[in-house]
């Protein structure tokens, strides 16, 4: 059970696949621009990986392993995150359509995600068993929602300050996130005095 809590806080912190790894930028900044589109995103995206880490676990233990079809993993896994992506986009749709206009663009692009890819990758390349996979995801979900939470509400407030012309918008966006990762950075040191 401490194995999964360390896994799942080092997916969400330590590991943080946005701000320490630098992967799903395009969702984060481009959602990031309204607090309010945070929340749906993240529990988009949440449920996106939990879905693909627990498919392709699946489809990679129990079909392209056994068969030795590891080679056309990256093209499964895809069309697997594309399925649970379009499940999610009916889902949004059906379920709230003022929400699904005001995700727009984005919730397709966690087609895209490379942070998606990347966790189920990352799973399958470090072997973890199922429930290993779905913390994973669950915690690299977590990770981007107290990512793009953060990003957002800094992005409110700097956007309300007096900003000079030239850092207004995408560069100080830019800035901005360059300093949340270097406080995430700081979070790599803490399982090493752990012995971790």
């Amino acid at each position: 059970m401490a194995d999964l809590l360390l896994i799942l806080l080092s997916a969400a912190l330590v590991n943080n696949f946005v701000l320490v790894q630098f992967l799903g930028l395009c969702p984060f900044v481009g959602t990031s621009a309204r607090f309010e589109t945070t929340v749906p995103m993240t529990l988009a995206t949440m449920f996106v990986l939990a879905v693909a880490a627990v498919a392709t676990n699946l489809l990679h233990h129990h079909l392209l392993a056994p068969f030795g079809l590891e080679y056309l993993r990256i093209i499964a896994f895809i069309v697997v995150i594309a399925a649970c992506v379009q499940f999610t986009e009916l889902f949004v749709r059906a379920a709230s359509p003022l929400l699904h206009r005001m995700l727009g663009l984005y919730l397709p692009l966690i087609t895209t995600n490379c942070a998606v890819l990347g966790v189920v990758l990352i799973a399958v390349d470090e072997g973890l068993s199922l429930a290993r996979t779905l913390v994973l995801a669950i915690g690299a979900g977590a990770g981007f929602g107290v990512a793009i939470v953060a990003f957002a509400a800094l992005r409110e407030r700097i956007n309300d300050d007096a900003v000079p012309a030239p850092l207004r918008g995408v560069p100080l966006a830019l800035v901005t996130v360059g300093f949340m990762a270097l406080a995430f950075h700081g979070l790599r040191g803490i399982g090493a005095g752990m012995g971790a």
